[in-house]
């Protein structure tokens, strides 16, 4: 017989208690609880896990252990990105996210959490500018949720269900619009293989009176800027479609904001702005529209405002909360669960730190040195650069396959060396190849692009 166990970290855990408790519901033993589960579905004995660590002490140099077998970005140099990136984090912007009444307060109304509301207004405005737009929603879970929930705007919009999207799109998003938007089609549209730029004729091909939205990466996810992000709009506007862009913030001092060129919706990843890179945190989605009551009252997300009461006197509130699935349960127009509020909070901090023309000068600097990474690569023998006509921002195409190596082969060499290598994209894009999506931020020096390209000839060209 197994000897009752006191976690020190579960409350009442003492038998006594247990049994107390049972008997006020009527039970007499825990067995009694799970009595409604059948028993084919059930486990017999115990699980083959370890042994509860009962010490603070020790269960802290556990897990000090384990994430000591981590290697981080540093240590080693890196050029991974793919949708999570190695920007510089500001000192301020943990400082002021670390603070107890964000960090802690999970959610309040408008006479409990008036600071936390502002803090979110002012996300909001300053998105607003960065996007040159004036609907800028609460951020969702993450860029994947964002883009998802704005195809289903367009859904509810026009009430078609064919969506048309790159064929370059990240596998990562894809893979979530395919299951978050299940009754919809799916239609690829080709992208020039020189450049990287949508195929319109392939687009013009495709498009039809069924199609609910056009969405692009631009950036796209292999580094592209595509230069006919206006054209592209009016062939979606021109068949009543509804066109969305996915947007890397990080590139928006340097780039058109995508509703100069035609965008009714805008979509992206927030992480970018000042938000350290975590497993399974540290993202959000950002979604913004034009000013149109069809987009507005679609959103399924919070929208901040400041609002003047019979007194004359001005606060900070949710705005349109009556759309939203708080208020209408199962019938509002889409579940919105918990959101990413610390990190809207973190972001505001960035670019309020930054401005525009920090903005700017991040933008110039990341086009620089993703360019000149090209060019340092570009002159290894037995590597190169695939679409060799576009303009690439943070990241670019690298092809392997003259050097008779794989991704992963070259990867495993490059560690050996510290320095985090390219996403190896021969799964996600067969017909590329060999090949790996590298990456450069603002962090990255000269001396690394360099250095990255001295050690692949080491290991191409076996010097």
């Amino acid at each position: 017989m197994v000897k009752d166990f006191i976690h020190p970290y579960i409350p009442n855990g003492i038998k006594q208690t247990k049994d107390e408790m049972l008997k006020r519901i009527g039970s007499k033993t825990i067995e009694d609880l799970y009595s409604c589960i059948p028993e084919h579905l059930r486990i017999e004995g115990r699980l083959d896990i370890p042994e509860a660590i009962s010490s603070e002490l020790e269960l802290k140099q556990h897990v000090e252990a384990i994430l000591n077998e981590n290697i981080t970005c540093a240590e080693y140099t890196n050029f991974l990105g793919a949708g999570c990136y190695d920007h510089y984090v500001p000192a301020i912007c943990d400082e002021i996210n670390s603070r107890s009444e964000f960090l802690t307060a999970y959610s309040g109304d408008t006479y409990s959490d008036l600071g936390k509301n502002q803090a979110l207004f002012e996300y909001g405005s300053l998105m607003g500018e960065l996007l040159d737009m004036d609907v800028v929603a609460f951020p969702t879970y993450d860029g994947g949720q964002a883009l998802n929930t704005s195809i289903r705007m367009s859904h509810r919009i026009t009430g078609r269900k064919q969506m048309i999207v790159p064929e370059t799109m990240s596998k990562g998003l894809l893979m979530q619009v395919r299951e978050y938007n299940y009754f919809m089609e799916i239609d690829f549209v080709a992208v020039d293989e020189k450049s990287g730029q949508i195929n319109l004729q392939d687009l013009e091909s495709k498009i039809s009176d069924q199609t609910a939205c056009v969405v692009i990466e631009n950036p796209s996810y292999l580094g592209h800027i595509d230069r006919q992000g206006e054209v592209i709009g009016k062939i979606a506007h021109k068949h009543e479609a509804v066109f969305i862009v996915y947007v890397d913030p990080s590139s928006l001092g340097i780039l058109e904001p995508p509703i100069n060129y035609g965008a009714d919706i805008v979509c992206g990843e927030l992480q970018p702005l000042g938000i350290h890179m975590g497993y399974g945190t540290g993202m959000g989605g950002i979604i913004a529209s034009k000013d149109e009551d069809a987009f507005i009252m679609n959103f399924p997300n919070h929208f901040y405002h400041i609002y003047e009461n019979e007194k004359g006197e001005r606060g900070f509130a949710r705005a349109l909360n009556e759309r939203t699935s708080y208020a209408k349960r199962d019938d509002g127009v889409e579940f919105l669960g918990t959101n990413v509020g610390l990190w809207a909070i973190t972001a505001a901090v960035y670019l309020s730190l930054l401005g525009p023309k920090g903005m700017y000068e991040l933008g110039e600097n990341i086009i620089y040195k993703s360019n000149y990474a090209r060019r340092v690569l570009g002159q290894v023998k037995g590597l190169k650069i695939l679409y060799p006509d576009s303009n690439s921002f943070k990241e670019f195409v690298v092809n392997f396959d003259d050097s008779k190596k794989t991704v992963t082969q070259i990867n495993k060499q490059l560690l050996e060396r510290k320095i985090f290598g390219g996403k190896d994209l021969s799964r996600e894009f067969p017909w590329l190849g060999q090949s790996a999506l590298y990456c450069v931020t603002e962090k990255t020096s000269k001396q690394d692009i360099e250095r990255l390209g001295e050690a692949l000839d080491e290991i191409i060209n076996n010097k």
